[in-house]
């Protein structure tokens, strides 16, 4: 679509010059789901990969969990003044038979590009609609040396951060550490969504053999959306919150934080890091 990033003027100051001229953003626009025809929430996203941010939308929610319960992903007609498309709006359509949550004013919400779903969920519920536990999930061992290297990897994906410096990245990579798929948003929760959907639209649930690696912190949201899709490793560059941290510990997702360079936290799940000392 060619709106990933926009041009703006900016006034310079450096070292006391000062000087006119363009400056490339990232773009933010509001992206407005609907499911089966009623709207389901508005996220404000990064325009690109729309129908993956809908579909990891809806595993994050527990409403599908497999490709097979998807019908359609389509633009809705969101015309602008000059009365062209925005493609700021998505239906999703489900198969037949798949049940359809109740869209009620508590589910019908709107999300922001910092916090996602705040206060939303909780972890009684998470627990309860995960269809892929991750503590059922094969052996995974990572070794720190390995996990110490991602950031790095994930940096030198990040295309369109080079150009604005103003974008969150999520990243999936194998048990061997290589990258498997890297995604940029406005929203860190978009970032990892856009991964989820790219995953279940190709059949690919439970990814119970991956790593997910977040760029910034590691909020409740983004853990839960690891539960969701059966992810058993979640590391991020910053720090984790007291609740991502519990959601960890109770369903068994191994937490990592403060992730730079050989040095790194683990907050929850340590039996699938291979600690050799010290412990």
């Amino acid at each position: 679509m060619g709106r990933v990033t926009e041009r703006r003027r900016t006034i310079r100051i450096r070292n006391g010059a000062v000087t006119a001229r363009p400056d490339t953003l990232v773009a933010e626009e509001p992206l407005e789901i609907r499911l089966n025809g009623r709207q389901l929430a508005i996220t404000m996203r990064t325009p690109g990969d729309d129908f993956a941010l809908a579909a990891g939308f809806l595993v994050s929610e527990g409403v599908i969990g497999s490709a097979s319960e998807l019908r359609s992903i389509v633009y809705c007609a969101g015309a602008g003044d000059d009365g062209t498309n925005t493609y700021n709006v998505v239906d999703v359509q489900l198969a037949p038979g798949v049940p359809v949550p109740d869209i009620t004013l508590e589910r019908n919400v709107y999300t922001t590009s910092s916090c996602g779903l705040c206060g939303k969920a909780s972890l009684d519920a998470v627990r309860t609609i995960a269809r892929f536990p991750v503590a059922d999930t094969p052996p995974v061992r990572i070794e720190p040396g390995l996990l110490s290297v991602l950031p790095d990897r994930l940096r030198a994906a990040q295309r369109v951060f080079d150009r604005t410096g103003g974008l969150h990245a999520a990243a999936l990579f194998s048990e061997e550490g290589e990258l498997l798929d890297v995604r940029e948003d406005v929203g860190r929760h978009n970032a990892v969504d856009k991964l989820i959907g790219r995953a279940v639209r190709e059949d690919l649930l439970p990814l119970s053999r991956v790593i997910l690696l977040v760029s910034g912190r590691a909020s409740f949201e983004l853990a839960q959306k690891a539960v969701m899709a059966g992810i058993p490793v979640l590391a991020a560059v910053s720090a984790p919150s007291s609740l991502a941290v519990d959601l960890a510990t109770e369903t068994g997702l191994t937490l990592v934080g403060f992730l730079r360079g050989p040095d790194m936290n683990v907050y929850a799940g340590e039996e699938r890091i291979a600690l050799h000392s010290g412990v």
